[in-house]
């Protein structure tokens, strides 16, 4: 086993990781960089930002409804349905004390009109274990560091 006073320790994450990056931008105003793609963060005017994008936990809620949208469609796509009107909407609570933190989500799917009420069930059920969801009821370990 190596010294670590002798050899820089990698904290790197082992196995499939997946990386993004943010950067500052002006102001409350952050950039993400993912996969080659680009989208902002910002604060609403009331909390000292200038509302050119959505906030980190408004994108918290969006991940998860995506998620559960994703879910939902390929549901329909496996069993031969349309993806046509297919919705989700979602509203959270922020805490009223602290730390800050969402304390509850509600997530209400919008099926397609046509979707038989015999698939009803299987689609809740399989839009309810989407990547997302399985992580909040699963929480992951988080480590929080400062580069050298």
């Amino acid at each position: 086993m190596a010294d670590a006073t002798s050899e820089e320790t990698d904290t790197r994450l082992p196995g499939d990781t997946h990386r993004l990056t943010v950067s500052h931008c002006e102001g409350d105003v952050y950039v993400v960089d993912v996969r080659g793609h680009r989208l902002r963060v910002d604060q609403p005017t009331e909390a000292g930002g200038t509302d050119i994008a959505p906030t980190p936990t408004e994108l918290f809620a969006a991940s998860l409804a995506t998620c559960v949208a994703f879910y939902a469609g390929r549901y329909l796509r496996r069993h031969g349905l349309t993806c046509a009107g297919l919705g989700v909407s979602a509203e959270f609570v922020m805490a009223t004390d602290r730390p800050a933190r969402v304390t509850a989500v509600r997530l209400v799917i919008v099926p397609p009109p046509q979707l038989p009420e015999g698939r009803r069930a299987g689609l809740i059920a399989v839009a309810s274990h989407c990547t997302v969801h399985n992580t909040l009821q699963r929480p992951p370990a988080i480590g929080i560091e400062l580069a050298p």
